[in-house]
């Protein structure tokens, strides 16, 4: 169902490919490769972009993401699906309008986590499985929280990028073996982002369907 995709986001470890084929993890880490992209979360305090979901059996939602780092996040699935994705700053809610009900995670148990706090220590949690002249490619796991799952994130190379990188998407895969793939486009960096943008109208609640 389409909730459960959603929900996805928010509490799966993710396996991204960023070009066409996925990628080895065992490729070779770069040294520089961590501190690279945490320059770019730090560089980058506001980021929008379209974004198309895809779980393992091939279903797709899309919408549009707003970022304000550190902690806010929106998933806005506009007509694909009557739902949200609101990160506060501590908490991620999943609001699921057709059934009238929401459910909060805090962020640090969420993938998205990786994303979303730029003072972090990528170093902790985090490796490089890719990085050439074209695609920087890193994969995040904390062993002590099996709900963390694992999120492969992918950037390109872009030159004029902020600290060089232009964030393409990630993969995540949770404890269930479900795998989501988020893809981005026409993104923008260091926008103005209303603090609208990350409120929410509350559901309403419904008795059962007949």
């Amino acid at each position: 169902m389409q909730r459960f995709r959603a929900l996805a986001l928010m509490a799966a470890p993710l396996a991204l490919a960023a070009a066409a084929a996925p990628v080895a993890l065992s490729a070779q880490a770069a040294p520089s490769g961590l501190a690279q992209v945490q320059a770019h979360l730090r560089t980058v305090q506001t980021m929008t972009a379209n974004f198309t979901q895809r779980d393992g059996q091939g279903r797709t939602l899309s919408g549009t993401l707003t970022i304000r780092r550190p902690g806010h996040v929106r998933f806005d699935y506009g007509r694909s699906a009557n739902m949200l994705i609101v990160g506060d700053g501590r908490a991620l809610t999943f609001i699921d309008y057709d059934v009238g009900q929401r459910q909060r995670w805090p962020i640090n148990d969420s993938p998205l986590s990786a994303l979303l706090d730029p003072n972090q220590d990528l170093s902790r949690y985090a490796r490089v499985v890719q990085n050439d002249a074209q695609v920087l490619m890193i994969e995040a796991h904390d062993a002590r929280r099996r709900e963390f799952g694992t999120i492969t994130i992918a950037f390109a190379k872009v030159a004029d990028a902020p600290a060089g990188l232009s964030l393409q998407g990630w993969n995540t895969r949770d404890a269930q073996n479900n795998l989501t793939t988020v893809r981005l486009s026409n993104q923008r960096f260091n926008v103005p982002v209303s603090d609208d943008a990350f409120r929410y109208r509350e559901p309403t609640r419904r008795g059962p369907r007949g």
